[in-house]
């Protein structure tokens, strides 16, 4: 059997892969650019042609021979590369003993990209209109982020680059491929900052470029932004005119466009008073598609129109607006599926959530404010129309706000002066669910609170933390209850329940400030105070309660600080600047506390402590004269006290008008017979000046002397009797001797009250046998010694005695 068997040739060497390394010239493609026959044939025609590929990427002829032994060869016997598995690396290079190199990375990196020229016509047009974009992102971001002269200047800048870019795109292409997109961009945005930064004329101006351009498309529709310029600048009938063109020009297809542009133009036909035309416009959107806005305006027009019925009938399609919005019922878990439970709490405050419930609070806001607005219009009282909109909205989809308006029916009670009707309807919610019950008993205590009768409020506030013990409106209804019974601790537990259950009850905390400063824990009170303004940031009432916390602490530069904070916010409040005035005053700064008084009088000049300071301030200042009005004024604020027409005499005395005095203290004693001071002023006077009337006054002052000596006796008798100690009386000889030390002792009360006088030292003699007390003490104070005008000289007085003249007060 082995004849039949052929064996192989032996070879050198016992390799399969033999020969692979044998060079062959016929292959090698290296050389193929030194050979001029070749590169001939590139460069014509038919070197150019694009070679011819098989449909089939691989035929049995590329493939080299398979046998039984080896590697295939041709019948030429010459070796070539496998061209089946080049991808695998196999390639011509390996017959020469290259490396394995299947990614080509010793071939090394790739030719650099050609570089772009910058300076052609192309590129610069290319990175003009990046810069014009970029301009109008940043005018955008700009406005955005609230500051609108920036970007007006950026969008300023981005229209002038545009032109020019227009400019050289006309000068390198044809007129077509002008970017008019990015034109209509520009001018848009430039004509929106127009109107944002309030410049409408300019804003008009662009517009006008933007619409006149038949190559935009769509740009009719810029009108309606004309149309609102219009309305900003009142010129209604032009608004009107470009909202109807906008309106023509804008197909019928854009139902919701359409639909907002007619509400533009029955707002402005509300706004020039022709409700007629308004309504046609809001019936047809309430026809097309009924929406809140438009429903509330109808409502709104019909009431100016005086319509009853149909107010009733606008106020059935207000209510019958579908709110589009999913139930409440979505956002309970219905099992203990942790994976549901977890979405259900995403989606609980997510933005979609928000946004429903604000869209639920404005449809409110509509049905409470309309329902107030026609109930006392569309009955034949307030009552009746509240009942009868109280039971539309039971028939709806708003059944919630039904007991909202009943509680608002009683709050008009209130507004009418009706306390009893108010009660009345706000006791009916007792016997309801608890949340309405709470709210009711809230109202009544506030009321009972008001009215000062602190146990029905009391009652009513105790009902409602019952009914609600979440509640913080209740919790600190009672804590003012407890507040007004002094029991300053427990109305303080109260206040801090009821921040406990709503952090940002402002009541509550400021309730509570007000409770630490009647306990003296003045940092408490001024920690609670520093919270709420950093609520409230412009409430005066928490300006002032920081500011008097800071003078109790005894820190006036603290609360000087903040009364400034205060007049900055409420800059007419007296109190306030009188506030000021007397914190300076205690510094000692009586410039900037005149200042502060004076603007003080200015807007409340009925304020008797602000009077007096600055009647005493030009008293100081020796400007008697300009000190009299104000006392004028207290006068008349106060014509009963006689101290204020006696400061005004003192005053014309002081300034030398002794007759306007005189006048001025008759004036007093005919409307006050009996005051011993003027009567004194009446004596000295008529004395200096040497008239007849003196020994009248001067009788009338020793017997008014004498009765206030007989009525101090009386009243010093009674007191002896009543205490059982007659032994004072003791060594007194008889009655008589006890009136001549009286009389010794008053002598005694006259010689030092006539020492203190101004400008004598001596006492002022008398006809009567009896010295008289015409001694008095100036409400104004000891004024500056002058000589005597008394027509009757003393020989035995010399009013200069004790001076000592200056050398500017000797005769030249």
């Amino acid at each position: 059997m082995m004849q039949n068997v052929h064996l192989a040739p032996e070879t050198d060497e016992d390799d399969l892969y033999s020969g692979y390394n044998d060079y062959n010239p016929t292959y090698d493609t290296e050389e193929l650019e030194n050979d001029t026959a070749f590169q001939q044939a590139v460069r014509t025609s038919h070197g150019r042609r694009p070679p011819i590929t098989a449909k089939i990427p691989s035929t049995a002829v590329t493939r080299p021979i398979a046998t039984g032994y080896g590697v295939g060869f041709y019948k030429d016997g010459v070796t070539r590369p496998m061209t089946a598995v080049r991808a695998a690396g196999f390639t011509k290079a390996a017959l020469r003993g290259s490396a394995f190199d299947p990614l080509g990375q010793s071939r090394g990196p790739a030719p650099p990209l050609e570089a772009k020229n910058e300076d052609s016509p192309e590129e610069k047009i290319r990175q003009l209109e990046k810069k014009v974009n970029e301009l109008v992102e940043e005018s955008c971001i700009a406005n955005s982020c609230g500051d609108l002269k920036l970007a007006l200047e950026k969008a300023k800048d981005a229209g002038r680059k545009e032109r020019v870019l227009v400019r050289q795109r006309e000068q390198v292409t044809t007129p077509e491929n002008i970017n008019l997109d990015l034109t209509y961009s520009v001018l848009f945005n430039l004509a929106s900052q127009y109107s944002a930064n309030e410049m409408y004329a300019e804003a008009l101006n662009t517009y006008q470029v933007i619409v006149k351009n038949k190559m935009f498309s769509n740009a009719g529709r810029l009108k309606v932004n004309m149309g609102n310029i219009y309305v900003k600048q009142r010129n209604y009938s032009k608004a009107i005119k470009f909202y109807r063109m906008a309106l023509d020009q804008i197909p019928s297809v854009h139902k919701e466009m359409r639909i907002k542009i007619m509400q533009n133009i029955g707002v402005t036909f509300i706004r020039t008073g022709q409700y007629s035309d308004a309504i046609n416009s809001f019936e047809h959107i309430m026809g097309m598609a009924p929406n809140l806005k438009a429903g509330f305006n109808l409502i709104l027009s019909y009431f100016a129109i005086g319509d009853r019925e149909k107010m009733k009938k606008a106020f059935q399609k207000l209510i019958a607006v579908p709110l589009e919005i999913d139930e409440d019922d979505k956002y309970i878990s219905p099992s203990d599926d942790p994976h549901t439970n977890l979405v259900i709490e995403a989606i609980k405050n997510d933005h979609l959530r928000q946004m429903e419930r604000d869209r639920k609070a404005m449809a409110e806001k509509y049905i409470m404010t309309a329902a107030k607005l026609i109930a006392p219009v569309i009955e034949t009282s307030f009552a009746v129309g509240y009942d009868w909109c109280v039971e539309v909205v039971k028939a709806s989809q708003y059944v919630e706000l039904a007991n909202d308006l009943e509680i608002n029916k009683a709050i008009t009670y209130l507004r009418q002066k009706d306390f009893n009707q108010a009660v009345e309807t706000l006791k009916m919610f007792e016997k309801k669910d608890s949340r309405v019950k709470s709210a009711a008993a809230t109202n009544l205590s506030f009321l009972y609170y008001l009215e000062n009768e602190f146990a029905q409020a009391s009652s009513y506030a105790d009902l409602a933390v019952n009914s609600d013990r979440y509640n913080p409106s209740a919790l600190t209804n009672k804590g003012n209850t407890v507040f007004a019974n002094g029991d300053y601790e427990k109305a303080a537990e109260f206040y801090k329940e009821a921040l406990r259950n709503d952090s940002s009850c402002t009541e509550a905390l400021y309730n509570i400030g007000l409770t630490y400063k009647k306990l003296n824990r003045l940092d408490e009170a001024l920690d609670c105070f520093l919270k709420l303004h950093a609520i409230l940031r412009n409430s005066a009432q928490v300006l002032y309660q920081i500011a008097n916390v800071y003078e109790l602490m005894e820190d006036p530069n603290q609360a000087i600080e903040w009364l400034m904070q205060l007049i900055s916010v409420v800059p007419t409040d007296s109190r306030a600047l009188s506030k000021l005035g007397e914190l300076y005053d205690s510094e000692g700064d009586k410039s900037q506390a005149f200042q502060y008084y004076c603007e003080s009088y200015r807007y409340f000049p009925s304020n008797i402590e602000v009077i007096e300071w600055l009647g005493a301030y030009y008293i100081d200042t020796q400007f008697c004269e300009k000190a009299i009005q104000y006392f004028e004024r207290a006068s008349l604020l106060q014509p009963t006290q006689v101290k204020w027409q006696l400061m005004v005499a003192s005053c014309f005395r002081r300034s030398g008008n002794y007759q306007k005095a005189l006048d001025t203290y008759k004036d007093i004693h005919r409307k006050f017979p009996e005051n011993v001071e003027c009567l004194r002023f009446l004596v000295r006077l008529c004395t200096d000046i040497g008239l007849k009337e003196v020994q009248e006054y001067a009788t009338k002052l020793k017997r008014l002397e004498k009765m206030k000596e007989m009525r101090e006796q009386r009243i010093k008798s009674g007191r002896d009797s009543s205490g059982g100690s007659r032994g004072k009386r003791e060594g007194s000889a008889s009655s008589d001797s006890g009136q001549n030390c009286s009389a010794s002792s008053k002598g005694e009360r006259l010689s030092a009250r006539l020492r203190a006088l101004p400008g004598t030292n001596e006492p002022y003699e008398s006809s009567s046998n009896k010295e008289i007390d015409a001694s008095y003490v100036d409400p104004l104070g000891p004024q500056v010694e002058r000589p005597k005008t008394a027509a009757k000289k003393r020989i035995d007085e010399d009013d200069f005695a004790d001076e000592e003249l200056g050398d500017d007060l000797l005769p030249e």
